[in-house]
């Protein structure tokens, strides 16, 4: 299967701001209607039921993990046996965090509103990932995915920027540029590449949000230079970056590498089978292509989901391993050939991929 993309020669400028983005309007790429697997309504109407039950063991797991590790971590501080639990808490904190706010920014982890927000407003802030901007920009994600010039979450472009991939495992860039981002708003400043794709009714939120954050932040530092110890970061802040490698290890595997201006998420989404830890903390966003397909679906469903679509999409992933022995190659390859991508293969019987809008005028 020869995969049909419009994209852009290269070099190529991924900016919301640049010309792509206003391209990708004119060839009808940017909020274009997907390919979806044909499920029966009844079928599909099962697989959408919110319950508040899987959600609520799951986040009491969570939360009560959370403050185990962390007060285990901080009863233990200063001497070797810290470091086993501080090891769990951070990517409790860091890595679940994120699954965290992404489901419940779907609203659809819990039936109850409240609880996903209420969910969602925590692990934003574990996250540093601000409510309002990370709502809008994973909307248009799912929107445009990874649509040059209109995803905000493209990770990895072409050619990649290896060192940044490598050293954002532990999130060492990431973070400090989340933190710098919250001061930004706090200051009341969004820039023109946020305001591309959040309501100007958002905005105060945006700024409100950040300042109640670098007000918590002040506190924190206040603590620690009052107690002069680094605990106060350790549960605080920084197990955002010690604990980010499980969400890098896992985010990596979404899209990476795989088509872009595309509009058959079975072409830019990878499926993998994992752990079942590693599904706790990912939320089980590993059933990627059944997430972007039908994002409605609620996390505890996609295990479902993904038995009454998998004769239709490419074969899963055997575990991370799998992934990488793919991923790796192809970063690589794209230092030097930035046109380079994985071309995914259905399988015999499935649908084929739909033409895409139209030629590039240009």
């Amino acid at each position: 299967m020869t995969v049909q993309t419009l994209s852009a020669p290269f070099p190529r400028d991924y900016s919301l701001e640049g010309p792509l983005n206003e391209r990708a309007r004119q060839i009808g790429l940017a909020n274009a209607e997907w390919y979806k697997t044909p499920i029966p309504r009844a079928r599909m109407k099962e697989l959408m039921q919110r319950s508040d039950g899987p959600a609520t063991r799951d986040t009491l797991i969570w939360l009560g993990a959370l403050a185990l590790t962390g007060g285990l971590g901080a009863w233990f501080w200063g001497t070797w046996w810290c470091v086993p639990f501080f090891i769990v808490y951070g990517v409790l904190y860091g890595s679940a965090g994120d699954s965290r706010w992404h489901e419940c920014g779907h609203g659809t982890a819990f039936k109850t509103p409240w609880k996903n927000d209420v969910v969602y407003q925590i692990a934003c802030f574990l996250t540093v990932r601000n409510p309002s901007v990370w709502k809008w920009s994973h909307s248009r994600h799912h929107t445009d995915t990874i649509i040059v010039g209109r995803d905000p979450e493209i990770i990895a472009m072409r050619p990649p920027d290896l060192a940044k991939v490598v050293v954002n495992a532990f999130g060492i860039l990431m973070v400090p540029e989340a933190w710098l981002a919250m001061l930004r708003y706090a200051a009341g400043r969004i820039s023109s590449a946020e305001k591309d794709f959040i309501p100007e009714s958002e905005w105060p939120k945006v700024i409100k949000v950040a300042r109640i954050w670098t007000l918590i932040y002040a506190v924190v530092v206040a603590i620690a230079i009052y107690t002069w110890s680094f605990l106060p970061f350790m549960l605080v802040g920084f197990p955002a970056m010690y604990g980010a490698w499980h969400m890098t290890m896992t985010g990596l595997t979404q899209h990476i590498g795989l088509a872009e201006d595309v509009l058959d998420h079975r072409l830019n989404c990878r499926t993998t089978y994992i752990n079942p830890f590693s599904r706790f903390i990912y939320w089980n966003m590993n059933y990627h292509i059944e997430h972007h397909m039908f994002p409605m679906v609620p996390y505890h469903q996609l295990p479902e989901l993904h038995k009454d679509v998998k004769t239709d999409c490419p074969p899963a992933y055997q575990g991370f391993l799998d992934c990488y022995r793919e991923i790796i190659p192809t970063l690589w390859r794209q230092l030097k050939d930035p046109e380079h991508f994985i071309h995914r293969k259905l399988p015999p019987g499935a649908n084929p991929t739909p033409p895409l809008p139209c030629s590039d005028p240009g």
